[in-house]
């Protein structure tokens, strides 16, 4: 070996950055989100004897308890709810596949942690598919709400055509949510019970057991800005009741919905790239 070879600097240690969210193949994330997807789904009820009815035991039982306090104990405001009931069980839906959607992704990612460290593939395959299990229960739990519209005697309407169009608000907040929470728990564990009070918060400050016409006025615009208040709102007007305000006009105008709207897109775009720079080194910090 020469002198100079001897006293050559050391080669210089590149970081090696580990897999990113998106992958750079849209394909291969679209199918890897759908195959986790269908098994999670699948895998959720299998051996179990009632299968799909515990998915839809939770929101009906939280509805009869809800149920029972307030049309028999405690009532609000001075104008009765149309099809209270009915109103009462379609909030509850919306509300807990946006829950399902948005607690389970918190800790997906360190739960998959055998996978992470394991196999090579877009990290963004862990919350989406998450939310597309949410999805798909909250598709189901709609087909039994619509079973109980259809028995409280509310008849058919071209407004029903709506549904599809509020879901995509709806999921593409909690995608929003999934992404920014699974993302940011790899290195704040306390993520986790924070994120539990806020959706106790959420819950109370979403139209579920009470019309936003008990809100002050003075506060009404501030309180619909909440995307899931204006997408359960705007299904009370489309599917339930005709007579009810539309979001726009719970909101004070078409012109606020933009605050909800913007919402929307700003956590999900927070949340996109909160995940896009933590992706490459999730495994590390695992």
């Amino acid at each position: 070996m020469s002198a100079a070879q001897a006293h050559a600097a050391p080669p210089e240690l590149r970081p090696v950055a580990g897999p990113s969210a998106l992958g750079g193949d849209p394909r291969r994330l679209l199918n890897l989100t759908v195959l986790l997807a269908v098994t999670e789904f699948r895998l959720r009820f299998f051996g179990s004897a009632l299968g799909y009815f515990w998915q839809l035991a939770r929101p009906l039982m939280i509805f009869g308890v809800l149920y029972v306090i307030f049309t028999q104990v405690v009532k609000f405001g001075t104008e009765p709810i149309d099809h209270y009931p009915v109103y009462l069980l379609s909030a509850l839906v919306i509300f807990t596949g946006f829950a399902e959607a948005t607690s389970s992704a918190v800790k997906m990612v360190v739960e998959r942690e055998n996978l992470v460290r394991k196999v090579h593939f877009p990290r963004l395959v862990i919350p989406l598919s998450v939310v597309l299990t949410a999805l798909f229960n909250l598709g189901l739990n709609l087909v039994a709400v619509f079973a109980f519209v259809l028995i409280s005697g509310i008849e058919p309407r071209v407004e029903w055509l709506q549904v599809p169009l509020l879901l995509i608000p709806l999921v593409v907040f909690a995608t929003g949510v999934a992404m920014l929470l699974s993302a940011l728990f790899v290195r704040f564990r306390d993520v986790g019970p924070i994120y539990d009070v806020v959706l106790q918060v959420m819950f109370y400050g979403t139209p579920i057991f009470y019309s936003f016409e008990t809100v002050p006025e003075s506060v009404r615009t501030a309180y619909m800005s909440s995307p899931l208040a204006s997408i359960v709102e705007q299904f009370r007007h489309a599917v339930i009741d005709p007579d009810a305000a539309t979001a726009a006009q719970a909101i004070g105008g078409a012109g606020y919905l933009l605050i909800p709207a913007a919402v929307v897109v700003g956590v999900f775009m927070l949340g996109l790239w909160v995940f896009q720079r933590e992706a490459p080194r999730v495994a590390e910090e695992l």
